[in-house]
């Protein structure tokens, strides 16, 4: 057995493809874990089944890709990476998931479901008024994901930014987003007959203004950003109302 943690953490990355090398410059990048937590880990692995040991590698693969796939990034981030920081070889990563791709979509649409749950919830305690839930509606959804800037960052810029691999899923979330609008509204007095469309439009302004926040040197108020989605749902419901 190795003598020290930073040993023990290179045996792991040795059998990836970095080698020996890599796995230092790879340690001088990534922070350690204690000859502790070493031992620790290992006890608990040896203490499952090869079915938890499996769950308990993607859960570890998901929080690393949690952290790295916002900062610095999809692109930038490798199974290399991704494998040092949830502290497994690069082998064991191909047990997990198929690909890159495939695990910042499960990233992704983790995110998703918790980001909906929490707006749908907003909407069903707000008054029955288009005005009232969709206001509900934005602010939960701008500051739920704007609580934390990785959350941001996945949902409205890496996955963008992965290509056409992410299009399904983030397509689908689209939709599940004007379903939420349309379900939430739909039934109430002076809805449009293209909510839709409206729902759809919703969605692509609070989209270009969260990547505005994320990007710009002098971000918007969330507050800000909050008024300026809701006014342009609520002005070009009324415009439609009277056309």
């Amino acid at each position: 057995m190795s003598n020290t943690a930073d040993e023990q953490f290179d045996g792991m990355i040795e059998r990836s493809s970095l080698g020996t090398a890599g796995a230092r410059q790879l340690r001088q990048r990534t922070p350690q874990p204690s000859i502790d937590e070493v031992r620790r880990l290992q006890r608990d692995q040896r203490a499952m089944s090869a079915e938890q040991r499996l769950a308990d590698r993607r859960e570890r693969l998901i929080t690393a890709a949690y952290i790295l796939f916002a900062e610095p990034g999809f692109h930038a981030t490798t199974i290399e990476r991704l494998c040092a920081a949830a502290r497994m070889s690069n082998r064991a990563f191909y047990e997990c998931f198929a690909s890159r791709e495939d695990l910042l979509r499960e990233v992704y649409e983790r995110c998703v479901t918790d980001t909906f749950a929490s707006m749908s919830q907003a909407m069903e305690k707000a008054p029955p008024t288009i005005e009232a839930r969709v206001v509900a509606a934005v602010e939960q959804y701008v500051r739920f994901v704007t609580a934390d800037a990785r959350r941001a960052r996945i949902m409205h810029l890496e996955v963008t930014r992965a290509g056409f691999a992410l299009y399904g899923p983030r397509q689908r979330a689209v939709a599940t987003f004007a379903h939420l609008i349309e379900e939430a509204v739909g039934e109430l007095q002076g809805t449009p007959g293209d909510l839709h469309l409206f729902a759809l439009g919703l969605s692509g302004v609070i989209q270009e203004l969260l990547v505005e926040w994320m990007l710009d040197t002098r971000p918007p108020l969330i507050e800000l950003m909050i008024d300026t989605a809701s006014h342009m749902f609520l002005a070009s419901v009324g415009a439609s109302r009277t056309n």
